[in-house]
């Protein structure tokens, strides 16, 4: 038990914010990591940082079901002016049934909440209606209708998508998306070996395993701070399975290496870190690409970095042919819903069209830079078929120069597509990503 509950006022400035927070994020169709970029640094308290981030990605995981018993709560909707008081009430119900804080103590902290929102006048409706919640909770569990959207907390549209592309798996995916992530850490072989890492995370003590290559999970969630040699570039923050990408590009030293679409540049430094090659880093947006400079300077890296449309390749490109590409292309990013609750509730089905048009621009505009018998990696980090899949069949179709490199599924732990491989959301506790190879055919 946290015994900062035990205060009533304790908690309201963190469940203001989030109310806040979830309000733009659902009626505006912001990014929740962007807001709360901007939110977080004014609760002092870390505490109160990590309920907010905890509060809005339950209330995202669970929507349909938390709107679902507030509908039965309430014996009208609350007013367009009252909608953060509105998502209040949405994350104290998720706290009421997830039991980690003492009901009185979230009910208390959710009044006190109302007033930091402006909302007073309601805080007397806020109290009843969570004090309702607990007397009625058995019998709103037994109520519940048994829909898709409401067991697994995702729009229909894209449990409809998931499913066909699925049929299978579509459940596990689901669940899987609605699991904590694990902190996976990269180590930079450029600056320590694998196992001196482990021994220095040992020494904060931090436990870890290493699953594979570079990789290593962390055993609970830490802040960068905490992690040994982070500054000096010892190590990055990223997914085992976006950690794969680097290898399927084959690098050798000396390569001229493009990577379109690069930031953050985790991908970027990568490749980098893995071999000594003239790489060539692309992003549109300029903000974006400043993390990617960031980045490469705490690792000690180095790319031309270019701020432009990777496909008006004449605003950027010299002429001289590469000899790979790395398309990481621009997506649902449905494969990450796990560490982007949000995403489900963003995406729209006119999105995942729109992304189809331009990875296709994407493929056309850079292979003709690629050398004949160079390598094209593309990848994303969707579990969409029309992004993935369907895209490799599409290129092949069109591009008679081109031919599909096989992958070895078993080695990546994926599943083995007609062209590529699929790593499934939650495969060794991974996230979700798509890889195709294609070789570009010597002319005739």
């Amino acid at each position: 038990m946290n015994s900062r509950s035990n205060h009533p006022s304790v908690g309201a400035a963190a469940r203001q914010l989030a109310a806040q927070a979830l309000t733009v994020v659902i009626d505006q169709k912001r990014s929740l990591t962007d807001r709360l970029d901007q939110e977080l640094a004014t609760l002092a308290d870390s505490r109160d940082r990590a309920l907010v981030r905890r509060l809005c990605n339950n209330v995202l995981r669970n929507l349909p079901r938390l709107e679902w018993r507030l509908q039965q709560l309430l014996n009208k909707p609350l007013t367009r002016k009252a909608r953060c008081v509105h998502f209040l009430l949405l994350s104290a119900i998720d706290e009421l049934m997830d039991q980690r804080e003492p009901a009185p103590a979230v009910i208390h902290a959710s009044v006190a909440a109302t007033r930091l929102l402006g909302q007073s006048q309601l805080s007397g409706l806020v109290n009843a209606v969570l004090r309702n919640h607990q007397r009625r909770a058995e019998q709103l569990d037994e109520r519940q209708p048994e829909t898709a959207s409401l067991m697994f907390g995702y729009p229909d549209w894209l449990i409809d998508s998931i499913r066909g592309d699925w049929p299978d798996d579509w459940k596990n995916i689901l669940i899987q998306g609605n699991q904590p992530p694990p902190v996976w850490l990269r180590v930079n072989p450029r600056k320590t070996s694998v196992q001196q890492m482990i021994e220095a995370l040992e020494k904060q003590p931090l436990e870890c395993t290493h699953v594979d290559k570079h990789a290593l999970k962390l055993d609970r969630s830490v802040s960068i701070s905490q992690l040994p040699g982070f500054t000096e570039g010892w190590c990055s923050i990223q997914d085992a399975g976006a950690q794969r990408c680097a290898a399927l590009l084959d690098l050798e030293p000396g390569l001229r290496v493009l990577d379109a679409c690069a930031a953050p540049g985790g991908k970027t430094a990568h490749v980098l870190e893995l071999e000594t090659v003239k790489l060539s880093a692309i992003e549109i947006d300029p903000k974006r690409a400043m993390r990617i400079g960031q980045n490469l300077s705490r690792l000690d890296l180095q790319a031309d970095l270019h701020i432009a449309d990777a496909t008006k390749t004449d605003q950027w490109w010299d002429g001289e042919p590469f000899d790979r590409i790395l398309i990481d292309a621009p997506c649902s990013a449905t494969g990450v819903m796990r560490r982007h609750p949000d995403i489900r509730w963003l995406r729209q089905p006119a999105d995942i069209q729109a992304n189809v048009v331009l990875q296709r621009a994407l493929l056309n505009s850079l292979w003709p830079l690629l050398r004949p018998g160079g390598l094209l990696v593309y990848a994303s980090c969707s579990i969409l078929d029309a992004e993935n899949c369907a895209q490799a069949r599409w290129f092949l179709d069109n591009q008679p120069d081109a031919e599909a490199v096989p992958i070895d599924h078993k080695a990546y732990s994926a599943v083995a597509m007609p062209t590529g491989i699929q790593i499934l959301p939650g495969s060794l506790d991974r996230d979700g990503f798509y890889y195709a190879v294609f070789r570009r055919l010597q002319p005739d």
